[in-house]
């Protein structure tokens, strides 16, 4: 595959352009292939997690020091772009390990944001993009990129090639959070300041009246508002507006989380059906009716994080249950070589269903509709042992396995900024491809999101309790 074939597939949520009963499930999962060799322990797992985000973050030593981490492995094509929503997960996870090197690099990805904040190139109203470039390279149609996340004028390098220059809702709720999380740790004001203007332009831009209320997704490159409103993002929005509420004493911020949280708590599905449980849908594409399909998986466990609250927490068994997947050299499109397996969930309803003679885009494979996704698999693992009923540390226990698995087998001889990384560090964003059902795929490179999900799900640290 070629990095131009990437761009739109590797959106968490959409390209933000100018163009607009579980035991039993996971039990079932143990089935299959033999596992390859044994995994290191989970205290150098974790280790060398730590050094895939470390090195991510120090690719382009001779582009100065402000800078944020390349999201994927250059093998993805998206040469050095730089996710928001990723570099916030860094941050997080960065903050949940608890060392004096993670925090200083917690603290100098946080000033990278805030300097992405104050040297926008045309607007100065708080937001923050989708991605940025952090290093040089040439693009596909031969001109190059020569700068570094600091463009030669001063300005934040915004990853227009491939049209990451919108401005989602939910990317900047990560990043008030973390940005949160940072002010909480060291006490600097200057990160709670650049919070509240997160959650300022977030109130000015997505607060809506509609009948299903919360806040809308965001605006598009042209800066123009999108239609849809998200319940992952309104979920994001229940800790942010939590954690500034806290921070700030401003009683303001408890009114915008109710609103936020009441949203949510509309999509939820309450019927047990055959799954035994509830689950949330994943929002609404007008603001008035709720889109039924597909179900995500992320909706199911950061709703959990968030909501802290039993009464929904069955969301987590429809999660590991409806969307379990098993993956392995035998199942069709599967990348995984052969004598090794993976168990997880994949990305939402959809993608068990995915057309596996057509590829997931122009340009793109063919989906593996038992791909793991890892990010999601890590949420769900974290968000098991959060709620610590019976047998859920069993069953986070055999997806923290999966994952630490996948870091020592996937991904091999992928490197970032040209430079090999730390021997089996980072985890694979997706065993094999996989369509989201949503409009883009996962694949399987090297990503800071999926871990620092791993990180903070290995450490027990909940990102979005406020």
């Amino acid at each position: 595959m070629t990095g131009r074939r990437q761009g739109p597939a590797f959106s968490r949520r959409r390209l933000l352009g100018t163009a607009a009963g579980a035991a039993a499930a996971l039990t079932a999962l143990g089935s299959g292939p033999a596992h390859a060799a044994p995994r290191a322990a989970g205290g150098s797992a974790v280790r060398r997690g730590q050094a895939f985000l470390a090195a991510a973050m120090d690719a382009y030593p001779d582009h100065g020091d402000i800078r944020l981490a390349q999201s994927y492995t250059d093998q993805a094509g998206l040469f050095s772009t730089a996710f928001t929503y990723d570099n916030a997960l860094a941050i997080l996870a960065h903050l949940a390990v608890r060392t004096a090197d993670a925090q200083a690099r917690a603290v100098t990805l946080g000033d990278a944001l805030l300097y992405a904040q104050e040297h926008d190139p045309a607007y100065d109203d708080g937001r923050l993009r989708q991605a940025y470039n952090v290093g040089p390279y040439v693009f596909f149609d031969g001109v190059p990129q020569p700068d570094g996340f600091v463009r030669a004028d001063g300005t934040a390098n915004v990853g227009t090639q491939f049209g990451f220059t919108g401005t989602a809702v939910g990317d900047m709720a990560w990043a008030g959070i973390a940005l949160g999380a940072l002010a909480r740790r060291t006490g600097a004001r200057r990160f709670l300041a650049a919070a509240v203007r997160i959650g300022e332009w977030i109130e000015r831009t997505g607060r809506t009246d509609e009948p299903l209320g919360g806040y809308k997704f965001g605006v598009n490159g042209a800066n123009e508002k999108l239609p849809f409103t998200s319940t992952e993002h309104n979920t994001d929005l229940i800790c942010l507006f939590g954690r500034l509420a806290r921070l700030t004493g401003d009683r303001v911020w408890w009114e915008r989380r109710t609103r936020a949280e009441a949203f949510v708590k509309r999509m939820w599905e309450p019927s047990e059906g055959s799954s035994g449980g509830g689950f949330f849908y994943t929002g609404s594409n007008d603001g008035v009716t709720v889109n039924k399909s597909p179900i995500p998986e992320d909706t199911q466990t950061w709703t959990h994080l968030a909501l802290d609250s039993g009464r929904y927490s069955r969301s987590l068994d429809w999660a590991a249950t409806e969307l379990a997947v098993l993956d392995h050299a035998e199942r069709r499109n599967s990348t995984v070589p052969a004598g090794q397996s993976y168990e997880g969930v994949t990305f939402s309803s959809a993608s068990l269903l995915a057309n596996e003679d057509a590829p997931i885009a122009e340009f793109q494979p063919r989906p593996d509709r038992n791909g793991v996704w890892f990010e999601g698999t890590a949420h769900l693992a974290l968000a098991l042992r959060d709620r610590g009923a019976r047998g859920d540390e069993t069953r986070a226990r055999r997806l923290l396995d999966s994952l630490e698995r996948a870091q020592d087998l996937l991904g091999t001889a992928q490197t970032v900024g040209g430079r090999v990384l730390p021997e089996r560090s980072g985890i694979v964003s997706a065993s094999s491809p996989l369509d989201t059902g949503f409009g883009f795929g996962y694949y399987p490179y090297r990503h800071t999101g999926a871990t620092a999900w791993y990180l903070m799900a290995a450490v027990r640290a909940n990102p979005l309790r406020a």
